[in-house]
């Protein structure tokens, strides 16, 4: 029996990925294994020069890792696109988050404000200083450890409005998702795959590739709350 395909991402797409592992192993008879952890971690383990067949990150984190020469050149694809939505504690109340100003309002008045370490949650950050409220609500932030989903603080009660890809929020217990980001703030991350330097299996490493990011996986995409690419 050949060797598995081996993939390393973010929890992001933990869920996604792992559905069309399934599609991809039935069609080709390959094996994939996947590990999911949190972005800065995965990215860690590729640069220590552990062997992934595939890495999957978001867009940014894999151009750096391929300026370093950690992944094969030429071999990035850019596979889907997730926006970040908003959650609050099951039964709490709902405050209203469906425009710009309304979710500002939200979170001057939210007695803690968390997100991931992720891209995301950089962009929240940059959003939250243009907005003028760096100072104000920087004691209230609670950013998640790698790994570590932002609805799950929110389910414990340690977090009151917290903002994570949409694909992390929709499959946890305990919280009720409020909806997207407003549309002309929304932070939406591409993520992306890319072949490792030292691939054990690259052909087939390109053909799951491939498959992911193809119209076949579209409907995957939707169902976890992402777009394609």
């Amino acid at each position: 029996m050949s060797a598995p395909v081996t993939l390393v991402s973010s929890m992001a797409t933990r869920v996604l990925l792992r559905e069309l592992a399934d599609s991809f192993e039935a069609r080709s008879g390959l094996r994939v294994t996947i590990e999911s952890v949190g972005g800065v971690a995965a990215a860690a383990r590729v640069r220590s020069g552990e062997s992934f067949d595939v890495v999957v990150l978001a867009s940014d984190a894999l151009d750096e890792l391929l300026a370093e020469g950690r992944l094969a050149p030429g071999t990035k694809v850019d596979l889907a696109r997730s926006g970040v939505a908003i959650a609050v504690r099951a039964g709490a109340p709902r405050p209203d988050v469906g425009t710009e100003a309304a979710l500002r309002q939200a979170v001057l008045a939210a007695r803690s404000i968390g997100y991931s370490t992720g891209p995301s949650g950089k962009k929240l950050a940059e959003l939250f200083t243009r907005w003028g409220l760096s100072d104000e609500v920087r004691a209230r932030i609670v950013v998640a450890k790698a790994g570590t989903p932002v609805g799950a603080l929110v389910a414990r009660g340690e977090v009151e409005l917290g903002f994570q890809q949409r694909s992390e929020l929709m499959h946890l217990e305990g919280i009720d998702v409020l909806g997207a980001m407003p549309e002309p703030i929304q932070i939406v991350t591409t993520f992306s795959a890319a072949i490792g330097a030292n691939a054990r299996g690259p052909a087939s490493a390109r053909e799951l590739i491939a498959f992911i990011a193809s119209p076949a996986a579209t409907a995957a995409k939707q169902r976890q709350g992402m777009e394609p690419a």
